[in-house]
């Protein structure tokens, strides 16, 4: 009883956090579920509602209801906008959406920033609820009390909307049979439309309610949608009583586990959810998960299948040669001197840069080759095995700390740092890769998510090794060989990446068009013929997770040397996304595509933002926007070659049929209430 009334403040408050991403998720979930839309601004339209409604906070009660409606107002203004911007890419797939709604988010809370000011805002509510009560004997905020039933009534007539009502009936059966609903007549694209209004205002009303507990600040959007994101993996899309219950978990694990265990808080969420997952995926058969030759076995069921099968038909490289048909290959179509074009015209502009532009842009220059390795790293694991990942940071990071304490203990040799910085890497991805390698689709996102963001959280609490939130400066300077001098000059650390980085890619390349990579590409395009075969699949798998690990960690030492300081920001997520775009623009199984990804955005982000200052979120959302219309393929996709989607990876073969909205796929996503229209 003591430890109970020790942490009851602490219990409620999870209750009250927990119903709070409760009614956000609701809304992620009913996206996702319903109108087939991975929404990562789904974050921003929570941030919408909070800014609206701080700022029309005046401590009455009148201030409150006119936030409230206004916040809501507003966010389902944007959500019926990111409805309009995001249908035109039904038939793309979930890749694209996400990676448009994440440039959206990227832009709107740069404008939120502009408009509200980059301060958290302060949020008054009435005088009646900012005071505290007695509970249980322990002193409770009145307002949070409050919430709680607030929080619980908006709950419920949501679900009585989707149980009980036609509206409902028609959003479930938009899940359930699309088909079956246009033919009633119903607009598939007005009931698109519908969900993701109906989203964003259940986002927007949890920011108003919610914005005295998770404040309107530049650091709300993310953390919402990393939380919402949790619930929803956890509860899946069958039943809104488990999306409940995940996010009253959450909320617990958030707040009672800084208070039971404050050493392990920032481990707690995301080790549960990779334990989650990682359960899940081992619980699979992962026979025919990989390949086209039967149903998927993820355990999320078709929230996995319908993400997994979008990124086989966008990205899937050439099958096995036992695959191809007559007359085809592997490589490329076209004379060779074609298909090394585009990586000696690259060769050809890297060498000349250092007599081109000036020492500023030369620097960037050498990042833009760091964060080259590391999309290059994604596209081996993205477009060759199959294992779309936002978690290549963790290597990354691993290889870049590495090097910074091998430069403090005397080890400045730059080609020693590199080597042991690789194995670093490779050594983390083999420990790491048997919890990946056997999830596909969105497991695989959300698992190498949280190693990536276990991983940074260990990067802020081992200060002595990684300098923690101040990060790390004023190490010595790399030597490019045995006995010379440290490296200190741009132009010196520009060429000592380039050639490192050369050497790299052109292993990577070798590998990849070697027998072991039309191995590797044989399990990605056939996955239960293969094993049929008598091929250990899993093992290829886990050897080209460590091959990445490697490359990113690489990557990793390559900033480093070049920017001669490190934190956090440099290996966080919004990294990881950068280098699945960078993949994306490239075409997701082109490595010089990846590289020249990789150039755009660190030009985007660190030298025209230079002219606009303050407004590189701005500038990279309209990157993300624009690369996602304009460039459907990749750039490899712009070399004309014929086949669909498969040119814009060079590969062989026909391309799958395309998919409309009113058609989503073989399998829907389950109803997120469970149940289909009657």
């Amino acid at each position: 009883m003591g430890l109970l009334d020790a942490h009851l403040v602490p219990m409620v408050d999870g209750v009250a956090y927990g119903l709070l991403l409760f009614v956000v998720a609701s809304g992620l979930s009913l996206a996702f579920g319903t109108a087939g839309v991975l929404n990562l601004s789904h974050g921003m339209l929570y941030a919408v509602g909070a800014y609206t409604g701080a700022e029309l906070s005046d401590g009455t009660w009148g201030g409150l209801v006119l936030g409230l409606l206004a916040g809501t107002a507003a966010a389902c203004l944007v959500g019926a906008g990111l409805s309009a911007a995001s249908f035109p890419l039904a038939r793309r797939g979930h890749l694209a959406q996400a990676l448009l709604t994440f440039g959206l988010a990227l832009i709107g809370g740069d404008l939120l920033i502009q408009f509200f000011g980059a301060d958290e805002l302060p949020v008054r509510v009435p005088a009646a609820l900012d005071s505290s009560v007695s509970l249980l004997g322990h002193r409770y905020p009145a307002y949070r009390l409050c919430f709680i039933v607030m929080a619980v009534l908006l709950a419920a007539a949501g679900t009585w909307v989707l149980v009980r009502t036609r509206v409902g009936a028609a959003v479930r059966a938009a899940a359930d049979d699309p088909q079956m609903l246009a033919a009633t007549g119903y607009s598939p694209r007005t009931v698109h439309l519908g969900v993701l209004a109906a989203a964003g205002a259940l986002a927007g009303a949890a920011g108003v309610l919610g914005a005295p507990i998770i404040g309107p600040g530049p650091g709300t959007a993310e953390t919402v949608l990393m939380l919402s994101l949790v619930v929803v993996v956890l509860g899946g899309l069958r039943s809104l009583w488990a999306t409940f219950f995940a996010a009253i978990g959450v909320g617990e694990v958030q707040t009672l586990g800084v208070s039971v265990a404050p050493s392990l808080a920032p481990y707690l969420l995301f080790a549960a959810m990779a334990a989650v997952l990682v359960l899940r995926s081992r619980l699979a058969e992962p026979a025919t998960g990989h390949g086209t030759d039967g149903p998927a076995p993820d355990p999320l069921g078709r929230l996995v299948g319908r993400l997994g099968t979008r990124l086989r038909r966008a990205s899937r490289p050439a099958r096995a040669s036992a695959e191809a048909p007559p007359g085809r290959t592997l490589l490329p179509s076209g004379p060779a001197w074609r298909r090394a074009t585009p990586l000696l015209v690259l060769a050809a502009v890297l060498v000349a840069l250092p007599w081109l532009l000036d020492a500023y842009a030369v620097s960037l220059a050498g990042s833009a080759l760091a964060l080259g390795l590391l999309a290059v790293s994604v596209t081996v694991l993205t477009g060759y095995a199959g294992l779309p990942t936002l978690g290549q940071t963790a290597p990354f990071a691993v290889g870049a700390y590495a090097t910074v304490n091998l430069a403090e203990a005397g080890w400045t040799v730059g080609p020693v740092q590199v080597l042991l910085s690789a194995l670093a890497a490779a050594v983390f991805s083999a420990v790491t890769g048997p919890a990946v390698i056997r999830a596909r689709g969105t497991t695989v996102l959300m698992i190498t998510l949280a190693v990536g963001e276990l991983t940074n959280a260990a990067v802020n609490q081992f200060k002595s090794v990684t300098g923690g939130a101040d990060g790390l400066v004023g190490f010595p300077s790399a030597q490019a060989l045995w006995g010379a001098e440290g490296m200190f000059e741009e132009g010196e650390l520009y060429t000592y990446a380039l050639v490192v980085a050369a050497v790299a890619l052109a292993v990577t390349l070798l590998v990849l068009r070697s027998p072991a990579g039309k191995l590797l590409t044989g399990a990605r395009g056939a996955e239960a013929r293969m094993r049929a075969s008598g091929h250990p699949v899993g093992r290829y798998l886990l050897v080209a997770y460590i091959g990445a690990g490697a490359l990113a960690g690489i990557g990793g030492s390559l900033m480093v040397t070049v920017q001669q300081y490190l934190s956090p920001a440099d290996v966080g997520f919004e990294i990881a996304a950068f280098a699945l775009l960078a993949a994306v623009i490239g075409g997701t199984t082109s490595v010089v595509g990846a590289l020249f990804g990789a150039g755009l955005i660190v030009a985007t982000r660190d030298w025209v933002a230079g002219a606009w200052p303050g407004h590189g979120p701005l500038l990279l959302g309209v990157l993300f926007v624009a690369a996602v219309y304009l460039l459907p393929r990749g750039l490899a996709g712009l070399r004309g070659t014929p086949g669909g989607e498969q040119a814009a990876s060079g590969t062989a073969g026909p391309p799958d049929p395309p998919t409309a909205v009113s058609a989503p796929s073989s399998s829907p996503a389950p109803s997120p209430v469970g149940k289909a229209a009657p």
